[in-house]
């Protein structure tokens, strides 16, 4: 080339310009690796990974209070103790019915004598008072229940009513078998008062009946009429309890109501229209 003249520079050609970032990009890549975790992730990706990353913790947020919830739920709310009921004493003023609730109907449980100290609970259900026996509860007409213990009657002797006989009856002693003292008392003295009676209801079933404490007198109309108020009217010589007939009841500790209207028990022998029931002591 002659002195003074600049030599033409070729431009680079494709290939020259190809090695040339090829260069550049090894260079780069040796001073900055570029790895998994130095990658950027989209907006999307950012949330979709905060919500992964909490989501144990919220579980198990759930589920400490869910067990909460459950210890709530085992655990019973304190019960406020019931007050411990206070007995008062009470005495007996007369032979007494002990009934297992309080109604005429109910099981006849004992009787209890006269003077006889007993311990009321405080509750009422209109005549009844419920009273503690032998473990249990049970019911008594409050009217012969005294504050005080009654004195003792004084000892006198009595006859023997008139028109009462002890005399064997003559229909035979089968219906005496099993009978109480009282009850067989009262059978002779009415089969000697009203010899037209043939029929008698003894010992049987349960109750009075099965304790062999009653009677039943087979009759109707006014022989039934004059047989109850005959057993009423010598109620103390045969040790009487209560008397029903014709859908009534008459009791020695409520006598001075007289005959006490009864339930309709739906036919005619429930109803006791053809017999006059009697239940001693």
């Amino acid at each position: 080339m002659p002195a003074g003249r600049h030599r033409k520079t070729r431009p680079p050609t494709l290939a020259r310009r190809l090695r040339s970032l090829a260069g550049f990009g090894l260079a780069l890549a040796t001073a900055i690796p570029i790895t998994a975790s130095a990658q950027v992730a989209s907006p999307d990706e950012t949330v979709a990974t905060m919500v992964a990353a909490a989501a144990p913790e919220v579980a198990r947020t759930q589920s400490r209070a869910a067990a909460s919830r459950s210890r709530d739920r085992l655990v019973a709310p304190p019960v406020a103790a019931k007050p411990a009921v206070k007995l008062q004493p009470r005495w007996t003023t007369t032979r007494l019915n002990v009934r297992s609730l309080p109604a005429e109907s109910a099981k006849l449980l004992t009787v209890l004598d006269a003077r006889i100290r007993v311990l009321v609970t405080g509750k009422v259900r209109g005549q009844w008072a419920e009273v503690a026996w032998k473990q249990r509860t049970v019911w008594v007409h409050k009217t012969y229940l005294a504050r005080s213990k009654p004195k003792a009657p004084t000892a006198t002797t009595t006859a023997t009513p008139t028109g009462v006989s002890g005399a064997p009856c003559p229909d035979g002693s089968s219906v005496e078998n099993g009978l109480q003292a009282n009850t067989v008392k009262l059978y002779r003295a009415v089969c000697a008062a009203f010899p037209a009676v043939s029929s008698w209801g003894g010992r049987s079933g349960s109750g009075d009946h099965g304790a062999g404490r009653a009677l039943d007198i087979m009759c109707t109309g006014s022989l039934g009429d004059s047989i109850a108020n005959y057993v009423r009217s010598h109620a103390s010589s045969f040790g009487v309890s209560e008397v029903i007939w014709k859908q009534r009841i008459w009791s020695v500790q409520r006598s001075s109501e007289g005959w006490r209207l009864m339930e309709d028990r739906g036919s005619t022998t429930a109803n006791h229209y053809d017999h006059v029931h009697v239940s001693v002591y």
